[in-house]
């Protein structure tokens, strides 16, 4: 391992770290192109020699397309008038590897390696390509439908008609409809018509092998919400909601700065809670016989328990106690009468034998791996993960192996995300990468021998390749990079592309053998000249002691030039968005602007530290859960240590520290400021969150469940409930096209601080900025206060 965990013992006697010379937030806060333009979306040609990746055009949002030879390491731009032959979206190879399709701007395409031809050419988006059980004929989707392209006869087939409107054959009866058949001879004589047209319609589709499939009528009162068609063919499931569901009220978000002139208005998400998620349905079709079969969920083991029972308990005396009808609020609060769920990502075997389906309660307590039951139309559940907090649902990747009966899944079983596989004949989960780190982005490679994926095995913030063989379990380290790696293997599984970024150097292109020990070769070198000539101190990776869990919490640390922990300096902790993200790990920083920003904090004298709070991503069940129906305070607890830490080992200055972040930052940066008045005595919050129940429902709903069933978590976590406590410097910033944490979440905290006749506040807006922000300007403008801020109030 290159990279250095530093010690605090070499912290406090190496020499002084590096710094990045005369930086100025004119620069940092430029358009990023000055950084130079990393390479996107890297995949492999056919031929395992070529890689194909895409690099945003400096001064334009467009991208242009390239190629690197993997031997010779030349890199040509490609041509935009052979893109449909080189850029390849959902690419799929047969199981031999001699076929391969993909698409291109709405359209298939197929190779065989030497000659590649044009599968659709149609105004109608075509999605989906996937080889069919034979290796030869491919499948795609179109407006809904099932097509099957053959490329022996060039003959795209539809093979599938779903129509979700009633069959016209079953009308129900109509006693007015009735009357005037009986009056009228013209309109007997016309239903008789139709009768006889649609009778030889549908011989027709049996008997002319012309025709495409024949209609299967699903009703009208279901929309479908996806589909996957059996590689032999015979079966379809389809996912489906009741049209009728109503999702809520949406909210509406106003534009100001218009070429109209006038204010112009449209509609966002709906609010946690307010209806929440559509329970799904699947069905299974025939595709031969065109029978339909609803399979019920309800055979799923604890599919009929609630896990939220004490919770509605509580909740009920709760809005007793604040004026509700007791039997109104038991009505209102009672358990569902079954639980809805929710179907992600279907899988069939490559034979079409066997079907996976990925099943997620709408409570998020459960998620099952079930398979299907031909014979009884019933789901067989494989794997159940129950969670009193919420279960993992941002890595959900699954799959079969090649003997058609056995599956493989991600699971946090052992308290970290892992591998394990299952014979669906057998019991009982094998775990097969399992230990204190988490596995991302597992992959089946084209021989089905192996697995490979990355993980944080030496390092919670050191991502490396890896694969695992699956049949006796032994994991090997592919890349010995540093940083982050991510590896994608190529078609003949000779060689591995490595996507790697280093803290100090965005995503580049790598390449090498697919063995452990062997070298990579850089493929591209991106970074701009500018970025480069830069002396940029890098941060030094820390363990920050907790008072309150086992295990230290992860931070990176930026110390003043010629630092000495004797002299007394003032502090700037960042708290980094999303929660459930990992920022002090060693790879590029998602917050490279702030990155920067602390660079130049630095310069000024600042320690700044960025502390992955418990909540953070990377580091197992336990810590991301930690937040459970109490947000804003183990990620408080954590900030507090992280004081503590920097006043006992690098002359901080306690009554000198400000806080500062975006999004879940801002959220966090209001908890400091209101619930721990005089610990910060500044803070910025950015596009902050202020108050849950109006943030979206599939976010909110996993941490603190629903308002209506849990207020009590929803009190605990929102900050403005706790607005009287401000004492400190505040500085809110919201751009007005949000449509993420809605500009009304800071203008909400504003009226509240107004009514508490609170003063050391202001509010910075941007009117034309969405959630993260688009113009330069607005960066250099809020980054201008948020550093004027600390230097008026810190220093």
């Amino acid at each position: 391992m290159k990279i250095k965990i530093t010690t605090l013992l070499a912290l406090i006697v190496a020499a002084p770290l590096a710094h990045a010379g005369d930086l100025t937030l004119e620069r940092i806060m430029a358009d990023a192109d000055w950084l130079g333009n990393g390479p996107r979306n890297a995949y492999w040609g056919p031929d395992s020699r070529t890689v194909y990746f895409e690099r945003k055009r400096e001064g334009s949002k467009l991208t242009d397309l390239y190629s690197v030879d993997t031997v010779d390491g030349a890199i040509a731009q490609i041509a935009e008038s052979s893109w449909s032959q080189t850029f390849r979206e959902s690419t799929v190879y047969s199981k031999a590897g001699d076929l391969h399709a993909w698409t291109y701007a709405g359209d298939v395409f197929m190779s065989d390696g030497d000659t590649s031809w044009q599968v659709t050419r149609t105004a109608v988006a075509e999605s989906a390509p996937m080889f069919m059980a034979d290796g030869r004929r491919i499948a795609f989707q179109r407006d809904g439908q099932m097509f099957v392209f053959d490329p022996a006869t060039r003959l795209a087939e539809q093979v599938t008609n779903l129509r979700f409107e009633k069959d016209p054959a079953d009308d129900d009866f109509d006693v007015m409809r009735a009357h005037q058949e009986r009056l009228y001879r013209k309109l007997r004589e016309a239903e008789k018509d139709e009768d006889e047209a649609r009778e030889r319609e549908t011989l027709l589709y049996e008997l002319d092998e012309a025709f495409s499939a024949a209609p299967i009528y699903m009703g009208d009162e279901l929309e479908s919400r996806g589909q996957a068609l059996s590689p032999d063919g015979r079966w379809l499931l389809v996912i489906t909601e009741a049209g009728s569901f109503d999702g809520g009220k949406e909210g509406s978000m106003p534009e100001y700065v218009t070429l109209s002139g006038y204010v112009e208005t449209r509609s966002v998400r709906t609010r946690v809670g307010r209806k929440g998620r559509a329970p799904q349905a699947i069905w299974l079709v025939d595709l031969e016989s065109g029978d339909t079969h609803e399979i019920d969920p309800g055979t799923l083991p604890g599919i009929d328990e609630d896990p939220l029972a004490d919770i509605r308990e509580n909740a009920i005396e709760h809005f007793v106690e604040v004026g509700e009808d007791r039997e109104k609020a038991e009505a209102r609060l009672a358990a569902p009468e079954t639980r809805g769920v929710r179907f992600y990502q279907l899988q069939w075997s490559n034979d079409g034998s066997q079907a996976m389906l990925y099943v997620h309660a709408n409570d998020n307590k459960d998620r099952w791996i079930a398979t299907l039951d031909f014979d009884d139309k019933a789901l067989v559940s494989q794997h159940r993960l129950s969670d009193e907090a919420w279960v993992n649902n941002y890595h959900i990747e699954h799959g079969w192996l090649d003997d058609n009966e056995t599956i493989w899944f991600l699971s946090e079983d052992h308290g970290y995300l892992g591998l394990y596989t299952k014979d669906i004949g057998e019991r009982r989960s094998k775990p097969l990468v399992t230990g204190d780190h988490v596995v991302f982005d597992p992959v089946l490679g084209p021989s089905g021998r192996y697995i490979y994926y990355r993980a944080n095995v030496e390092h919670p913030g050191l991502y490396e390749g890896w694969r695992v063989d699956i049949a006796t379990g032994r994991t090997e380290q592919l890349t010995d990079l540093d940083g982050n790696s991510a590896i994608t293997v190529s078609p003949d599984e000779s060689k591995l592309l490595i996507t790697h970024s280093e803290h100090g150097r965005h995503e580049e292109l790598f390449v090498q053998d697919n063995r452990p020990g062997a070298e990579a070769r850089q493929l591209t070198d991106t970074m701009s000249d500018l970025y480069k000539s830069i002396d940029w101190q890098q941060p030094a990776f820390v363990e920050v002691p907790s008072s309150h869990v086992g295990k230290p919490v992860h931070s990176k640390l930026y110390l003043p030039e010629s630092h000495d922990p004797a002299k007394s300096y003032p502090a700037v902790m960042f708290v980094h968005g999303a929660g459930y993200l990992q920022n002090s790990d060693f790879g590029w920083p998602d917050y490279v602007r702030e990155h920067m920003f602390h660079n130049l904090l630095a310069q000024h004298g600042y320690v700044v530290i960025d502390m992955d709070f418990r909540a953070s991503e990377g580091y197992g069940r336990d810590w991301r859960t930690a937040i459970y129906r109490r947000m804003g305070v183990p990620e408080l607890e954590d900030y507090r240590d992280g004081i503590d830490y920097l006043v006992e080992n690098f002359g901080v200055d306690r009554e000198r520290v400000g806080i500062y972040g975006g999004s879940y930052g801002g959220f966090v940066t209001f908890a400091a400021l209101f619930k721990a008045p005089g610990v910060f005595k500044a803070g910025a919050a950015l596009r902050p969150v202020t108050d849950w129940s109006h943030y979206n429902h599939g976010y909110t709903s996993n941490i603190l469940n629903t308002p209506d069933i849990d207020p009590e978590a929803f009190y605990i976590s929102s900050p403005i409930n706790f607005a009287e406590g401000l004492e400190d410097a505040l500085l809110i910033q919201a751009g007005m096209l949000d449509d993420n944490v809605f500009f009304q979440d800071a203008v909400l905290l504003v009226q509240r601080l107004i009514e508490l006749g609170k003063e050391d506040w202001e509010m910075a807006i941007y009117p034309q900025d969405p959630h993260g922000y688009v113009h330069p300007e607005s960066w250099l403008d809020g980054y201008r206060r948020i550093f004027k801020l600390f230097e008026a109030r810190l220093k």
